[in-house]
């Protein structure tokens, strides 16, 4: 949903071993507002982060590693996407 649109780049995505969760880059502060049902926001200091080339979770991976992307995801277009990704599921969930 996010690259689709002629929106600014995504940055890197994370994603958990199984892929049932992804993690986004976005920009310092953005955790102060966010309050999006079924996502979380975790804030951290935002001070000298240095994005590394290798995943820094255990047991993650990069889905759209750095390098290959922005250095972060535009939070107002992420919380667009997951809007849009929410009712699709939510439409799919009701023709089962």
């Amino acid at each position: 949903i996010l690259r689709r649109t002629a929106a600014p780049a995504v940055g890197p995505v994370l994603h958990d071993g199984a892929c049932d969760t992804l993690g986004f880059l976005v920009p310092p502060g953005t955790a102060d507002g966010w309050d999006l049902p079924g996502s979380a926001c975790t804030q951290t200091s935002g001070r000298g982060v240095r994005i590394p080339a290798e995943p820094p979770v255990r047991g993650t991976g990069w889905l759209l590693p750095p390098g290959d992307a922005d250095r972060v995801t535009d939070p107002a277009m992420l919380r667009r996407a997951l809007g849009e990704a929410a009712r699709i599921i939510e439409a799919a969930d009701k023709c089962s």
